[in-house]
């Protein structure tokens, strides 16, 4: 028998009023304890409304969410009790020092005494900003008030952790760090759940990575099983100009081709006889002025995948 899943979502939807499309659209997933889950997808695909769905800050219009059998709906409190959020707009008062806001937070999930001055000084730990505890966060470097978005999000030991880009604007020395804060945390068992624009992040710490866009999901995998499953046939190109539409109806239109995704200058498609249709595509470029930038077969890193599934690059 398998044991209940850590957090498993049923058929859930969500309509927006005065918008045709749902943002999130009967989308099922189930998530075993210990993953490190990667969710990825273009700008609007429904990631931040599956997140704040996850985190009990949505109502569902249809479906549910439940994290150690605890369905949110009913049970917001406990089940809120065992998650972490580190959200992309920093949750951080920006007047109040490292310690004092590790404080606040950790009064506001029900810590004091002993258990509370043991985790600020935990988390503090974490964050390497120990020295830094009663600095003004208003004083911090973008960097360091991310450490302790991060931690603020640990406070209390929560066995989920969710993350919405939470390497956004900062330089490379700190999303190291923050990377490898996270593999630490994984290493010890904790459930990590991670949106990101930055495609390398999850091919570098993610064991589960799901893509999703227009509310439901396209895919989902280890980064290995998903550039194994979408290799077949695919070419991808990316040119030094517009591609026009009538090129991008002559690309449809290439004999073998099953299915084609065109953006700004760039372009991936499937094709039954890829040698040929490469050659195929080579001479129709070149007789429509477009040199290509780039020019491959087969899927070989998460980003081609990417674009044949949805059409677009992830920052785009």
């Amino acid at each position: 028998m398998n044991p209940t899943p850590l957090v498993e979502i049923e058929h859930l939807t969500k309509q927006y009023h005065g918008l045709e499309r749902p943002a999130l659209d009967d989308l099922s997933l189930a998530l075993p304890a210990g993953r490190f889950f990667g969710l990825l997808g273009p700008n609007g695909a429904g990631k931040s409304t599956l997140i704040g769905l996850l985190c009990g800050l949505l109502t569902p219009t249809r479906g549910s969410v439940s994290i150690l059998g605890m369905k949110m709906d009913s049970h917001p409190q406990q089940v809120k009790a065992v998650l972490g959020l580190v959200p992309q707009d920093l949750a951080i008062y920006p007047n109040l020092t490292a310690r004092e806001n590790l404080e606040f937070f950790g009064r506001i999930q029900g810590l004091h005494g002993q258990r509370l001055r043991t985790r600020i000084r935990d988390c503090l730990a974490i964050a390497h900003l120990d020295d830094l505890a009663d600095r003004r966060a208003v004083n911090f470097s973008g960097g360091l008030k991310r450490r302790l978005n991060l931690v603020i999000g640990l406070i209390h030991e929560p066995r989920l952790l969710v993350l919405d880009e939470p390497t956004v604007g900062i330089d490379p020395q700190s999303r190291n760090f923050i990377h490898e804060s996270l593999r630490a945390l994984h290493r010890q068992g904790m459930t990590i759940v991670y949106t990101t624009h930055y495609m390398e992040e999850v091919e570098q710490l993610c064991d589960d990575v799901a893509i999703i866009d227009q509310g439901r999901m396209l895919t989902r995998g280890t980064v290995p099983e998903l550039l194994l499953r979408h290799h077949n046939g695919a070419i991808e190109a990316q040119v030094q100009k517009e591609i026009p539409a009538a090129v991008a109806e002559a690309l449809r239109g290439l004999p073998q081709v099953r299915d084609c995704h065109v953006a700004a200058r760039a372009f991936t498609l499937r094709s039954d006889q890829p040698a040929q249709t490469l050659a195929a595509v080579v001479e129709l470029l070149q007789r429509h002025n477009l040199p290509p930038a780039s020019l491959s077969m087969g899927a070989m890193n998460l980003e081609q995948v990417f674009l044949a599934l949805t059409g677009t690059r992830l920052r785009d």
